[in-house]
């Protein structure tokens, strides 16, 4: 019966003008239920915010046959049986497929045989092969907002024929941090409360238990990400490693792991322990090569290495450095000297003229001009005093006659 579904289930809406938020893509969204054909698509965002509602309202408003499955309980055997027949394919956690599954879909997509409308959390980018996102039309979501949240708990109430005082909604929308199916936990969490304990004060005593419950997949998948990172940062290896565990433990996907991990390697430890770039991409590789659940094995030892690794994030201050520059001044013209005289109209404009080859010179060095003009001895990389960086910068110094600074 409907009444047994879970309440975020019986208000999935059946009709557009039902659906709550992404008002950005209201647009888009009706020109494609009025197309002749429909589109392969990739439903970006967040959890909660009404992916897969809408490929399956897309779906539906197709009138073909349409099948919907959710990628960590799909391999290929299983995939393969079950699309017989099948037109649109409404397929949760792209993310969680490999790169030989997500490759299974390249030929259906490309020759139109199959619709594929995928959702995902992750960062295609990252996340999704370049060949399969080439074949996709990427639509972006965004968190659900204080308003659209107020409304649905309002409809969810009403669904359960319960009261909901205009406090206690807003404080349930304020804890859902734009996540539509935590709400609608919540809102159901509420209701079955006896009527005595719905009171305003009880439910906020209440509400870390109810989130510990309800928010897996919400804001504590990012809260622990960074618990992570941070201990890293901090050369805390115990909580690094019990970060690792309660992200493992808790079902994510190890590669945001890795890449969260690659990114740490860079911006927290850089050029104070050139290894750990290499370590944190070979850690990525060896986890996609052996799988889970031992996956846990590289992962534990990469972080353990990063943690203890010395710090320095001289590189990517320099990066912000530069780029904070160019937002305020725009992009200054290269030097004629370092411009390539492709024709000879350019050599004529001075392309290349005067520019000194450093490996014609002693130590393969010879001083000359590098930035434009405007920006001649503007310093954006400071050196720190950590790790290998010393020596790294060393030579560096010397030539540029930069004394070493305390950090």
């Amino acid at each position: 019966m409907t009444v047994n579904k879970p309440l975020p289930e019986r208000m999935r809406p059946d009709d557009l003008a039902l659906f709550l938020g992404q008002t950005h893509l209201g647009g888009r969204l009706r020109s494609l239920m009025q197309a002749q054909r429909l589109p392969s698509l990739l439903f970006f965002g967040p959890p909660g915010c009404g992916k897969s509602t809408l490929a399956l309202l897309l779906a539906k408003s197709t009138g073909k046959n349409f099948l919907r499955l959710s990628a960590p309980e799909a391999g290929l055997q299983h995939l393969r049986r079950s699309l017989s027949g099948v037109d649109i394919l409404v397929l949760d956690e792209l993310h969680r497929f490999s790169k030989a599954q997500q490759d299974f879909f390249l030929p259906l997509v490309e020759s139109g045989e199959l619709t594929l409308l995928a959702t995902t959390t992750e960062n295609p980018s990252f996340s999704v092969t370049r060949q399969l996102l080439s074949r996709l039309h990427v639509l972006r979501l965004r968190p659900l907002g204080r308003a659209e949240l107020l409304e649905l708990a309002k409809r969810g109430a009403a669904d359960l024929q319960t009261e909901m005082s205009e406090e206690l909604a807003d404080l349930l929308a304020g804890v859902a941090h734009g996540d539509a199916r935590t709400l609608l936990n919540l809102v159901e969490y509420v209701a079955a409360l006896p009527a005595d304990l719905r009171e305003l004060e009880h439910i906020k005593a209440a509400l870390p238990e109810v989130l510990v419950r309800h928010d897996k997949d919400g804001d504590n998948h990012y809260e622990l990400a960074s618990a992570l990172i941070k201990s890293i940062r901090g050369s805390d290896v115990d909580a690094a490693l019990y970060y690792l565990a309660c992200l493992l433990e808790g079902g994510e996907d190890p590669r945001f792991i890795c890449r969260r991990l690659i990114l740490s390697a860079s911006e927290d430890i850089g050029l104070a322990d050139p290894n750990a770039l290499p370590l944190a991409v070979s850690c990525q590789q060896a986890v996609e090569f052996v799988g889970m659940p031992e996956g846990f094995i590289p992962l534990a030892e990469t972080v353990t290495y990063l943690a203890m690794a010395r710090k320095s994030n001289a590189s990517y201050a320099a990066y912000l450095n530069a780029q904070r520059e160019i937002k305020l001044n725009g992009p200054r013209p290269v030097p004629l000297h370092l411009r390539n005289p492709s024709t000879q109209l350019q050599k004529e404009w001075g392309y290349g003229k005067e520019y000194k080859y450093p490996h014609n010179y002693p130590d393969s060095w010879i001083e000359q001009s590098y930035l434009p003009p405007e920006l001649e001895g503007r310093r954006f990389y400071q050196p720190r005093d950590n790790g290998e960086e010393p020596r790294l910068s060393q030579w560096w110094r010397k030539l540029h006659k930069i004394k070493k600074t305390e950090d």
